[in-house]
């Protein structure tokens, strides 16, 4: 077994007013995925594309009169490392499960409504997809209950 894994941190610091630019990254970092270590410090798996995004999140909150710094870091241990992973997991988790939900409700829409729910449910795994850093077995379930309204929605189509 490997030692804990490489991750990208952002720790930062911003003015309590104006609120409008603390909300906007706080709704960033949300989209991204990031694990919340404590308050002002998240953190990503580490990958070019994860720095890259946390960079441009820091460069916003410096034009924001914010404190950001980006970190490399790597956990002291593996113990230490799985509560991080299983919150993101989690966190995901839920996400794909609300998907299959919605999945499995749909079926019983009428047509057009099926095929609008089908379109932006597949918009919606693409996105929890971006975020998915350690994948659970929520994400396959998710994926098969959106292929089985597709499966329905096609039957339907003349």
């Amino acid at each position: 077994m490997s030692g804990p894994g490489r991750w990208v941190l952002l720790a930062y610091q911003m003015p309590r007013e104006p609120s409008t630019p603390r909300v906007s990254v706080w709704r960033k970092l949300r989209r991204l995925g990031v694990a919340q270590l404590t308050d002002g410090l998240v953190g990503l798996p580490l990958s070019a594309r994860n720095r890259e995004r946390l960079e441009w999140v820091a460069e916003e909150i410096r034009e924001a009169s914010g404190e950001a710094a980006i970190w490399l870091a790597r956990p002291g241990s593996l113990d230490e490392e799985q509560p991080i992973i299983s919150r993101l997991q989690e966190a995901i988790a839920q996400e794909y499960r609300e998907v299959a939900d919605e999945a499995r409700e749909a079926q019983h829409l009428d047509p057009a409504a099926r095929r609008r729910t089908l379109g932006r449910l597949r918009r919606d795994l693409q996105q929890i997809r971006q975020r998915d850093y350690y994948p659970t077995q929520a994400r396959e379930q998710a994926v098969e209950a959106v292929e089985q309204l597709s499966g329905v929605v096609a039957e339907v189509v003349p």
